[in-house]
């Protein structure tokens, strides 16, 4: 599976793309494409990668992404509810002749910061949830000015944290794009298993040295370490989403020692899977 570079073609009597996705998975894989993107996710849940960040996200996640910059948002095996999200795609031609203008300057400083990903928190979101519903009814010239109000809204808030680190290289080749998404791949299908670095290796055709050096190089951590983050995620979706106990959990995402699970789990997320579960749980636990 190769990460493609993909063509947007803009919305019928539009100067740019605004799309209403529903599916059952996001079908794309790790790609890019010369087009701004914002995408807000009215419902599901899973993990997103954006250049060298990996992180879960839920209803009302808001990112936007800057041009040729790689990313993919990837749903979670059974746990997973069908995909209902907008997605907005511009090319920087659009506002091309107004970028020196002074009124755009903070609209231009916006489109700077998206070459490393933004996310914006969830309140934010939700206050702009209704001008994202507004643009997808809306046609034409009144489609283009609520357009520009969401921009306008974007552009000047502080709530919001940059997802790619600063050392993530935007030129990556079409071999290493592909290397990357045989990794993600790779991971989504075995995570449960006891993946070893000649397995991970052997899978991108790369000796384990060289493996190393190219994950170290493209994502600023080892493998291992990128593989505990990815199982701490899908287990902080199960502690918010399902009321199996914490020790459950963690078999169930491929920990077989729960000390361990307990160490990766306060490494990433910073508290306790008890703790994480008690903040930010949605159902209540039943009891037998």
């Amino acid at each position: 599976m190769k990460a493609k570079y993909h063509d947007i073609r803009n919305s019928p009597g539009s100067s740019f793309r605004v799309t209403l996705f529903e599916d059952n998975e996001f079908p794309a894989a790790w790609h890019f494409h010369k087009e701004y993107e914002l995408t807000y996710i009215i419902k599901s849940t899973g993990i997103r990668y954006v250049g060298n960040s990996m992180d879960t996200f839920e209803n009302d996640d808001l990112v936007m992404v800057g041009a040729n910059l790689p990313h993919c948002w990837k749903t979670i095996g059974e746990q997973t509810e069908p995909v209902t999200c907008i997605i907005i795609q511009w090319d920087e031609s659009l506002l091309q002749n107004w970028l020196d203008k002074e009124e755009i300057q903070h609209i231009h400083e916006l489109l700077k910061r998206s070459q490393r990903g933004i996310k914006f928190n969830i309140e934010f979101a939700k206050a702009i949830k209704e001008h994202l519903l507004q643009l997808v009814e809306a046609q034409s010239f009144e489609r283009l000015i609520i357009f520009l109000q969401i921009l306008q809204k974007l552009a000047t808030t502080n709530a919001f944290n940059l997802l790619a680190g600063s050392s993530f290289s935007e030129s990556l080749s079409s071999t290493e794009s592909e290397r990357i998404n045989t990794i993600y791949t790779y991971l989504k299908e075995h995570h449960l298993d006891k993946i070893t670095l000649n397995d991970i290796a052997n899978e991108v055709a790369m000796s384990n040295d060289t493996f190393c050096r190219f994950f170290k190089k493209t994502f600023n951590t080892s493998f291992f370490s990128f593989l505990n983050e990815y199982k701490v995620s899908i287990a902080s979706k199960m502690l918010i989403d399902t009321d199996l106990s914490v020790s459950e959990i963690g078999y169930e995402t491929g920990y077989n020692n729960l000390t361990f699970f307990h160490r990766q789990f306060q490494k990433h997320v910073g508290m306790s899977p008890s703790k994480y579960r008690k903040a930010y749980r949605r159902i209540p636990i039943v009891s037998s």
